[in-house]
């Protein structure tokens, strides 16, 4: 792969020998004599490596390495010089130098340093690559939803996500708690440190304690060498605990300490360990009811409940089926390689549908639906038998004026989204006036549905 190379060496015989050499290994070089001129040029352009020689006329190779370093922190920096000495290689190592190198030194011998050093820039660059990627996909535009109710869990991720206080996330099976919780973590200061995830229902009971907290060599029969805990692996970043509801209630007991001082000790020792990691829980119990029932800590239960976080389901949120379709939709199709559609007695079913298992469930259907499609628009047969059940119970139940009134204002609010709001053009696609629009928008309150202001 070619690299864009800065070498400042004021020995011209040994500048020109390195870039000649360097540019048969395929990559670009600008070299030059005076350390003023490598920071303008470093300033200016973009350089996956630096190569610096200690002495030259007008500064310092560290002063150098201390300058790049402030411009860029992940700048991969050699240090070259014929003064070596052990303080100075220490000092460079230190200020962050990749290596420090004494000439004379072989070419071919050189070069391997220089693949290492391109090789430990490049997963610098990936890894800060998939952080970004990370806190884009983690960004408010990638949560679903435009209801009331989903606005208000924006407006409360936004503040917490700034500062460090324990969350407790609230919601039936299927809701996005995790997705929640991921969010937080990755617009909050801390993006840069891990975000590890326990699901407290699926640890075995007797294995809880030193998964969370880690456990001593020796400290039970299998216990073979020492194993740091999931708090451990969260230092300075988050960890969340998912269905802390099914935690046994004596690891409820150091889970308090830990919340308290941030300490505790791994099973079989005596050494107190601090860590300081942000604690996100999530429960889709009713936890109040396990503390008045005795199954959970009163105590501990205020202690995770400093930031309560509802998730409301999918049957409160209908507004958000729709743009839940498309999405999911879309993705299956790139991922089977299908370009299928639901026709419109489809998308009505899955709209009247109350959906127990929330988002996920419906993300599952359409995943199936999707997978087994054999033809370009999928109808209301290939529906699941308990979504098609809903459907009959509601032809029993419901009269055809409450249907075609449902149907009506479903079609205006997505014709709306497509219209971005105009009513003029959302009357135009519709074939009515836009006085009649206007009637049928203050008849089913779909403004304040919206929470939008309709353009005219």
């Amino acid at each position: 792969m070619k690299h864009n190379l800065l070498i400042i060496e004021d020995d011209k015989i040994m500048r020109v020998t390195l870039t000649d050499f360097l540019r048969t290994k395929g990559h670009e070089v600008v070299a030059c004599s005076l350390g003023a001129d490598g920071i303008t040029g470093f300033n200016n352009e973009e350089f996956s490596l630096v190569i610096s020689d200690v002495m030259l006329p007008d500064m310092n190779g560290l002063d150098i390495l201390k300058k790049i370093k402030v411009k860029d922190p992940n700048a991969v920096i050699i240090i070259i010089t014929a003064y070596g000495t052990i303080k100075d290689a220490v000092e460079a190592l230190k200020l962050g130098a990749f290596d420090y190198i004494t000439k004379p030194f072989a070419l071919e011998e050189f070069n391997l340093i220089i693949n290492r050093a391109l090789e430990v820039r490049e997963l610098r660059d990936e890894n800060i690559r998939l952080k970004r990627n990370l806190s884009e996909c983690f960004s408010f535009p990638n949560i679903i939803g435009d209801s009331p109710e989903m606005n208000k869990v924006y407006e409360l991720i936004g503040k917490v996500s700034k500062i460090d206080s324990t969350i407790l996330i609230l919601g039936e099976s299927g809701t996005g708690k995790e997705l929640i919780a991921s969010t937080i973590h990755y617009q909050s200061d801390r993006k840069g440190g891990p975000f590890i995830k326990v699901n407290c229902a699926a640890l075995p009971e007797n294995l809880v304690e030193s998964e969370l907290f880690g456990v001593e060599k020796g400290a039970f029969t299998g216990a073979h060498r020492r194993k740091p805990g999931r708090f451990e692996r969260a230092d300075k970043g988050t960890i969340f605990l998912d269905e802390i509801g099914e935690l046994p209630t004596g690891v409820q007991t150091k889970l308090l300490r830990v919340l308290q001082d941030g300490s505790f000790e791994r099973v079989g020792g005596t050494q107190t360990l601090k860590v300081d990691a942000r604690v996100i829980t999530a429960t889709n119990k009713d936890i109040e009811r396990e503390v008045q029932e005795g199954g959970f800590r009163e105590d501990l239960y205020y202690r995770l409940n400093v930031i309560p976080i509802r998730m409301p389901p999918l049957r409160e949120r209908k507004e958000d089926i729709s743009p839940l379709i498309d999405s999911f939709l879309a993705n299956y199709n790139c991922a089977f390689g299908k370009k299928v559609m639901l026709s419109s007695d489809t998308i009505m079913d899955l709209f009247d549908y109350d959906y127990p298992g929330n988002v996920r469930e419906l993300k599952n259907i359409l995943e199936r639906l999707v997978a087994l499609a054999s033809t370009d628009v999928i109808e209301t047969d290939a529906l699941p038998d308990h979504v098609a059940k809903q459907r009959e119970k509601m032809i029993t139940t419901v009269s055809l004026a409450e249907v075609a009134a449902e149907a009506e204002k479903a079609h205006i609010m997505r014709t709306l989204k497509s219209a971005k709001g105009n009513k003029t053009r959302t009357a135009e696609l519709l074939g009515i006036s836009r006085k009649t629009l206007w009637e049928k928008i203050k008849l089913f309150d779909i403004e304040k549905k919206t929470k939008k202001k309709l353009r005219p």
